[in-house]
């Protein structure tokens, strides 16, 4: 069986956290954005969060939310990560990663070479690194949009942590993805999906099978 772990983000129902195990992956990402057709309240991602079994990662994604927004989530919803996927600087990801406990991923968006460089400021507070197509100046979402970024911008480099490629992936070009990139880890969101927020099963199990 291949090393490569799948996160699979944007989960709404008990059945897909319950498609995401059955298929293989590591990780089950839970959205904290109300702008988001992924977005999740606080009991509705605690009863997705318990009906995770051992072994799946629930991730929380949140969007520079602030102390009081994250206190409420953590202290709900057992977790076992927190995702960053705002402008959070390096010294909030730290201050995050020390308040809560909990292993930090940091997204950082990627469009050209010079976004590259706030990658390594980044490695050294974070547990986790997301490399994510870089959103449209006029997006809503900062994440989810389906868009890829040329690949060949981060292929075959190393970075002190450990790092995860997102952004447009689905099961049709996840392997060459990671054969160009070399990733380990590789997310998606809107690509195993049949209507925005709305996650299909059969698209899950083909893209964990198609990552492996």
């Amino acid at each position: 069986m291949s090393d490569i772990r799948v996160k699979i983000c944007g989960l709404r129902t008990v059945a897909d956290v319950a498609a995401v195990a059955a298929a293989g992956a590591a990780y089950a990402g839970f959205v904290f954005f109300a702008k988001s057709p992924r977005h999740l309240t606080i009991d509705s991602a605690r009863e997705l969060a318990l009906a995770a079994p051992v072994g799946l990662a629930k991730v929380a994604l949140t969007v520079d939310a602030d102390d009081a927004t994250l206190d409420a989530i953590v202290a709900a919803v057992p977790l076992d990560m927190l995702q960053l996927h705002g402008h959070e600087s390096p010294d909030r990801v730290a201050e995050i990663r020390s308040r809560y406990g909990l292993p930090v991923m940091k997204a950082v968006g990627v469009a050209d070479e010079g976004d590259l460089a706030a990658l390594f400021d980044y490695t050294l507070v974070a547990d986790q690194i997301l490399i994510d197509a870089k959103p449209p100046k006029d997006a809503v979402l900062p994440g989810g949009n389906g868009l890829s970024f040329d690949w060949r911008l981060v292929a075959q480099r190393r970075w002190l942590r450990p790092w995860m490629l997102a952004g447009g992936l689905t099961a049709e070009n996840v392997a060459e993805a990671i054969r160009l990139t070399n990733a380990r880890q590789v997310d998606v969101s809107s690509g195993v999906e049949s209507a925005p927020g709305v996650k299909d099963a059969a698209r899950i199990a083909a893209f964990v099978q198609a990552a492996r």
